[in-house]
């Protein structure tokens, strides 16, 4: 029997068939509609336009802002109007969410021209988790952010940096009730997602979603096909989405105050230069898995996101996709390196993190100067006992699935192995 079909009927694992993922009914229905839509809507070139009319028209407000969004939301427009092949699902999300982004740039212009003092905050201590995709980042991550004295960005945070107005109360509701309802919907949508990549609105999320905001980060391409997009992202200069970026955590930091944070995604791995240029007084942690073992298991990630959206998943084109764009990022991020001061960097193996989390946690405490206590080991391993291991259902990946094998994957990744002394791992 194929592996998708006993692990769909198990429930206990993620399926592998990627080309015909879960639909609930009401979806099915609703995208069957959706097909007679020759509108193209918002995904084509006037669709600039009528996003931005939208935004005003929710939140009252003029200003964007002026950090190259409008070229990058046009390209990326453009591109999956051109290639995504969204279902009506995939249409309607895509132009909330692109929505949504606009919108909070006009509420986070309105705050700082009333509060220019944002902008003087000293973010204080910054610690950027960043590696190839499942290499450990999201553990490590929530495992530093449970400590209460090192503050990451909210899940509620991430997609709601400046709620609407309003008393703080109100704020803070609204916030956590729409951060909820994300998170249900995608549980709704694709029940097989939250098995590879659980997802908390209470827990820390990854920067990218705010990198975003500005319409330039591995966001589109992890979730659609937009190859025209990933070309055009990869030969910009990231230093004023970076600019931006620290611009939001000022806003985030102005609202909760933090002497400490912890940031994380591997978008960062890419744009490494950029990161320690605007933030000079970093400390970056990154994280090092097999690359066999991490390639298909980012992949299968993927694919069952790009599901959501499209009925048109294709392994191989994925499997391709990410190979090279993985290698690309092991490889600026080499040379970034290379070219720095080796005392900002703290290496940590997977393996490692594994068998023995407290010892990763000791060592990047002792880097950033923050004593490593009775209580802080005991809050780490209160979260590890409150999150095990395949909490929510096994990921069941596979290079084959993706059009790959060992020898083809580690003909791109053998200098990065051998640099980092990456270990081979056994599947299963």
């Amino acid at each position: 029997m194929p592996l998708g079909n006993a692990t769909t009927r198990r429930g206990l694992e993620t399926t592998t068939d990627y080309q015909n993922p879960h639909r609930p009914l009401p979806v099915r229905v609703f995208n069957r509609i959706g097909r007679s839509w020759n509108d193209p809507g918002v995904f084509a070139a006037p669709g600039t336009g009528r996003l931005l009319d939208d935004a005003r028209r929710k939140t009252g407000l003029l200003d964007f802002g002026d950090d190259g969004h409008f070229e990058a939301l046009q390209v990326l427009l453009q591109s999956i109007g051109d290639e995504a092949e969204l279902t009506a699902t995939g249409r309607l999300i895509q132009r909330n969410r692109l929505s949504g982004a606009l919108a909070c740039r006009l509420r986070i212009e309105h705050l700082l021209n009333k509060h220019p003092e944002i902008l003087d905050v000293d973010l204080g201590s910054v610690i950027v988790i960043t590696g190839l995709q499942r290499t450990g980042t999201t553990l490590l991550h929530r495992l530093l952010h449970c400590n209460p004295d090192i503050r990451g960005v909210s899940g509620e945070e991430a997609l709601d940096p400046v709620p609407a107005g309003g008393a703080a109360g109100r704020m803070a509701a609204g916030r956590r009730r729409r951060a909820l309802l994300a998170q249900r919907a995608i549980a709704y949508l694709s029940p097989q997602f939250m098995k590879v990549h659980p997802i908390d609105h209470g827990e820390p999320e990854e920067d990218v979603l705010l990198l975003d905001l500005n319409f330039m980060s591995q966001a589109p391409e992890a979730t659609m096909h937009v190859p025209t997009y990933s070309r055009w992202l990869e030969q910009q200069d990231h230093t004023r989405n970076y600019e931006y970026f620290r611009k939001i955590l000022k806003i985030l930091c102005w609202q909760r105050p933090a002497g400490r944070w912890v940031l994380k995604t591997p978008h960062h791995m890419e744009y490494l230069d950029a990161l320690l240029k605007v933030f000079p007084e970093a400390t970056i942690v990154q994280t090092h898995r097999d690359p066999q073992m991490a390639l298909p298991s980012f992949c299968s990630m993927v694919a069952h996101s790009r599901a959501i959206f499209s009925d048109r998943v294709d392994p191989v084109e994925i499997g391709d996709h990410w190979c090279r764009k993985t290698r690309r990022m092991v490889e600026l991020t080499m040379e970034t390196r290379a070219a720095a001061d080796s005392e900002r960097f703290v290496d940590v193996s997977y393996h490692h993190l594994l068998d023995d989390p407290m010892a990763q946690l000791r060592r990047i405490y002792d880097r950033i100067g923050l004593e490593f206590d009775h209580e802080a080991e005991r809050i780490a391993r209160q979260y590890l006992k409150k999150n095990p291991k395949n909490r929510y259902g096994k990921h069941t990946y596979r290079l084959s699935d993706f059009g790959l094998n060992g020898e083809v994957v580690e003909r791109q990744f053998a200098d990065y192995r051998a640099q980092h002394a990456i270990p081979f791992e056994r599947s299963g």
